[in-house]
């Protein structure tokens, strides 16, 4: 099948997709009645002859309210495969990120250049930077993607983390054990760490963001004085409903572990759960539907009112990472300064750009680019958006043109070699704040 048929019925497929809906419910789903088995979940003869399996993605003797598993009624079980044997990393990279040192300064760089042609979603990943250490699941680390080709017979897990998925460019159609779930531009995927999965794509390319997040499962933040509503509503979040392939062909299954690809061939696909209940399963978002909550007073408020999902440390209110949104809003602030105040800050950001322009930078931060900002950096407004929103006239205004994001987290993030010395990376990026002028009088 040529890439355009190929793209053609994975839109059919996208269009036609039902959902369960909740984020962090216990789903259950079933493809064939009676495929889940009712009262247990274990029995002695598993339904249809299927055998039952459990993923687990928290400690057993985790809290009840942070337990995430989910049992898989399978068609076969996923102990039944050949070893795995390691396979080049790509441009693939994990932390301990130690190529190169942790940089203070400000750094941007453009959108990654485009593939070549086959690349795949898993081929395109390209790391740019990152902290903790994988092996202790401590840390993130940001990788941006370009593919011109869906995956074919090989399927994609990670070990060492889950993955938040910010398409940019492109649809993306995901197959995984548990369902199917599409994500286009304004959307987000959330893939559990471990779980198995194939990204075709719905457009001729796609290009994106993914942020690699070690610790602990992302979650809903908590709303504090804010109240029982505002933010992302946990209802909008969609699961998949169960959908299996019974493939008999040799399928590649690559494994993400401790940092390193690794490669089995299976005579069937992994993707063969009939059934299946459980907490620990993917999600989709659309951004459009974070209830955005602002100042009606004064000043601008901190970006953390911007939360979407926040991945909590052993310190409370100290964020592994933070997924951050800047939606579609209205700015009403009286006697304020409206766009993004200057700041350092103790914690890192790498920002993004879906679409359209960001309301703090007004030329060289462009859909598919980004910008890192480790902690005490000294970052806000470039010069041009200083002297404009000074001088603005102070009415109600919609901020409508432009989806931004923000990975924001406790520890500095450090640049790959190849981020630190691509061709991409803009080198003039201190110039866009040296036109602010001396205003002071005594």
């Amino acid at each position: 099948m040529s890439e355009q048929a190929g793209s053609e019925q994975a839109r059919k497929t996208a269009e036609a997709l039902e959902y369960l809906t909740g984020f962090g419910n216990e789903h259950s789903s079933e493809a064939v009645p009676g495929a889940l088995p009712l009262g247990r979940n274990s029995p002695q003869r598993a339904p249809l002859g299927l055998y039952a399996e459990q993923l687990s993605g928290s400690a057993f003797t985790e809290p009840r309210s942070h337990n995430r598993r989910s049992w898989l009624y399978r068609i076969r079980p996923s102990a039944a495969h050949p070893p795995f044997t390691r396979i080049d990393n790509g441009a693939l990279r994990t932390a301990p990120f130690t190529e190169a040192p942790a940089d203070p300064n400000r750094l941007r760089w453009n959108p990654l250049p485009d593939p070549a042609p086959g690349t795949d979603f898993l081929a395109g990943l390209w790391t740019l930077g990152g902290n903790g250490d994988a092996t202790q699941r401590t840390g993130m680390a940001v990788h941006l993607y370009a593919a011109n080709a869906s995956m074919t017979d090989r399927v994609f897990s990670d070990s060492d983390g889950e993955l938040l998925i910010v398409p940019e460019r492109g649809g993306l159609l995901l197959r995984t054990e548990l369902g199917l779930l599409s994500a286009r531009p304004g959307e987000v995927a959330l893939i559990p760490r471990g779980v198995r999965f194939r990204v075709e794509l719905l457009d001729a390319d796609a290009r994106g963001y993914v942020c690699e997040n070690y610790g602990q499962p992302f979650v809903l933040p908590d709303l504090g004085p804010i109240g029982a509503n505002g933010l992302a509503a946990a209802r909008d979040f969609r699961a998949p409903v169960a959908a299996y392939e019974d493939v008999e062909r040799p399928t590649e299954v690559i494994n993400k572990f401790c940092g390193n690809l690794w490669s089995a061939t299976y005579g069937h696909s992994p993707l063969d759960a009939v059934a299946w209940y459980g907490t620990h399963v993917p999600y989709v978002y659309d951004l459009r539907r974070f209830n955005v909550l602002g100042t009606i007073s004064y000043d601008h408020p901190d970006p953390s009112i911007f939360t979407v999902l926040t991945s909590p440390s052993d310190t409370p209110g100290l964020a592994g990472v933070d997924f951050v949104v800047f939606a579609p809003r209205w700015l009403v602030g009286e006697d304020t300064f409206r766009p993004p105040y200057f700041h350092r800050n103790v914690m890192s950001e790498y920002m993004g750009l879906i679409e359209g322009a960001y309301d703090a930078k007004a030329e060289g931060f462009v859909p598919g680019g980004g910008s890192l900002h480790n902690m005490m950096s000294a970052h806000g407004p470039d010069h041009e958006t200083f002297d404009r929103a000074s001088a603005a006239e102070l009415k109600p205004q919609k901020i409508d043109d432009g989806l931004a994001f923000m990975f924001e987290t406790r520890w500095p993030i450090t640049a790959t070699a190849q981020a630190a010395g691509a061709d991409h990376l803009q080198r003039g990026y201190d110039d866009v704040w040296q036109g602010l002028q001396r205003h002071f009088r005594a």
